[in-house]
């Protein structure tokens, strides 16, 4: 279990950081009172059933606390606890844009002018700072460049991307899944409905995708269907998309859909490099199919 400290100039992108933590499976708390720091340490790193990493926010919210924090660390560095200190910086200028834009108050200038926060804030941020284990300067990073320097920096498994795909499949007479990223209709595939002793079992079953796959065109489009996705994942990847949901459906969801739905999931699975979930919507509906 890792502990990181996320902390640095208000406006940086620690609200945002912290939210791409969340993402790669850290328990994340925010302005968690220096008072606390310690005990909430201590308890969590002594929890032996508690394999989550940690990620926590600090700031200059925490007020006339903010210095107690030295002495924390000094502890912690003296008795090897496991933790890391993030800081993320950025230009006056940058800071002030993004207040203006925004159109929030500096926390240390409430009535003034955002510029002598900033000041003020830097002087007593001084001290995080120069203990950090990295700082990031984020003046001239996009959110999704932001992610990636952090999932670089902080990824147990920096091979493995942080996307997570569900492949889906539904029948179209339910209707389209309102979160579907992608959708591809395969009701020109050969229907095991219209075979007797097929029409009651679903395409999770072996002589159901037999059927499905006979004659070799769903076999091609499954071909192609993957060099699409090989080309389109990485992408969406690039953008910082952090969910993908791939929607297979036929007519009523429980045959051809399913069967696809299983070659893409499995596809994708052997790749090693997605988390990768699959799920039938409507394998289980009740009705003609």
């Amino acid at each position: 279990m890792r502990l990181i400290i996320v902390t640095g100039m208000s406006g940086a992108g620690k609200s945002t950081a912290l939210k791409f933590f969340e993402d790669m499976g850290f328990y994340c708390v925010d302005n968690l009172p220096i008072l606390l720091i310690e005990k909430f340490a201590e308890l969590t790193l002594r929890d032996e059933n508690n394999a989550s990493d940690i990620a926590l926010g600090i700031d200059i919210r925490s007020g006339r606390e903010l210095p107690q924090l030295q002495t924390i660390i000094n502890k912690w560095r003296e008795n090897s606890y496991p933790f890391e200190i993030l800081f993320l910086e950025s230009s006056d200028q940058v800071l002030i844009k993004r207040y203006k834009e925004t159109r929030r108050s500096h926390p240390l200038s409430r009535s003034g002018r955002v510029e002598k926060g900033i000041s003020l804030e830097r002087e007593k941020l001084a001290f995080l700072k120069d203990e950090a284990d990295y700082v990031l300067d984020t003046s001239k990073l996009l959110t999704k460049e932001l992610k990636k320097e952090i999932r670089t920096l902080f990824s147990r498994d920096r091979e493995k991307s942080s996307l997570f795909i569900t492949v889906l499949s539904f029948g179209f007479k339910y209707g389209i899944p309102s979160d579907a990223d992608l959708v591809f209709d395969v009701r020109f595939l050969p229907n095991p409905y219209y075979v007797e002793e097929l029409r009651f079992h679903t395409g999770m079953e072996e002589p159901v995708r037999d059927y499905v796959m006979q004659g070799g065109t769903a076999a091609e489009f499954l071909e192609k269907l993957m060099d699409l996705l090989r080309f389109l994942i990485p992408r969406y990847e690039q953008e910082g998309k952090n969910q993908l949901v791939i929607a297979v459906g036929c007519t009523g969801g429980k045959h051809r859909s399913v069967a696809i739905a299983h070659e893409v999931f499995k596809r994708l699975k052997e790749a090693e490099r997605y988390e990768v979930r699959m799920e039938h919507r409507d394998a289980d509906v009740d009705g003609v199919r």
